[in-house]
């Protein structure tokens, strides 16, 4: 585990921490019940497109280097991470046809509410990492561990996948830097024009 605790972040006003989290716990309570005939139609169609399970969870670096699962929709052949190839491209044959459909539109990323609700993780904050990422960290990148990692953020908003990692990691510095509620919401409200617009899906296949 890699552990780490930013000083600038533990300044923050407490009433705001538990503002972000009283968002966070609402908004993700509200969307799971909200999507649950959602999840349910998702989960069917996952079945009868593809062998395996529904759900896909892998282990990423959260709060403080702290390891847990992310849940996501499946939406690759079952057990395509023996692979060892994380970098998914849009002609990946990995992906399986709801699999397309669910990546175009982020609605693999649905689960992930339930990861809030249970407080691992945040509406808005870094993408967690994996844990072979987190631990190769230098003293500077590591800040990226002292908030709660987010279904959404500052990079994501910015250029998504299309940003290379060292722009994805200096961009969620400035997140935690430049911290404020509002900025929180402006995020959540870019986020969804993000997924409307379907950019930054895919990185470059190299």
């Amino acid at each position: 585990m890699v552990e780490y605790m930013d000083l600038q972040w533990g300044q923050i006003p407490a009433w705001k921490k538990a503002v972000k989290r009283g968002m966070d716990f609402f908004l993700s309570s509200a969307a799971l019940i909200l999507l649950l005939p959602f999840i349910v139609l998702m989960g069917a169609a996952i079945k009868l497109d593809s062998r395996g399970s529904v759900f896909f969870k892998q282990e990423r670096a959260g709060y403080s280097g702290k390891p847990f699962y992310m849940w996501k929709f499946r939406t690759m052949v079952q057990e395509a991470e023996r692979d060892k190839d994380y970098e998914t491209h849009e002609l990946d044959p990995r992906i399986t046809r709801v699999g397309k459909f669910l990546r175009n539109w982020t609605l693999d990323e649905i689960p992930q509410f339930w990861n809030v609700f249970k407080g691992e993780m945040s509406l808005v904050g870094p993408r967690p990492a994996l844990l072979y990422q987190a631990a190769a960290y230098t003293s500077i990148q590591k800040k990226r561990l002292s908030v709660k990692p987010g279904m959404s953020g500052l990079a994501q908003v910015v250029g998504r996948n299309s940003l290379t990692w060292p722009e994805r990691i200096e961009l969620d510095i400035k997140y935690i830097e430049t911290f404020s509620l509002t900025q929180d919401f402006l995020i959540l409200l870019k986020t969804i024009g993000l997924i409307l617009s379907r950019k930054g899906v895919y990185g470059e296949k190299n």
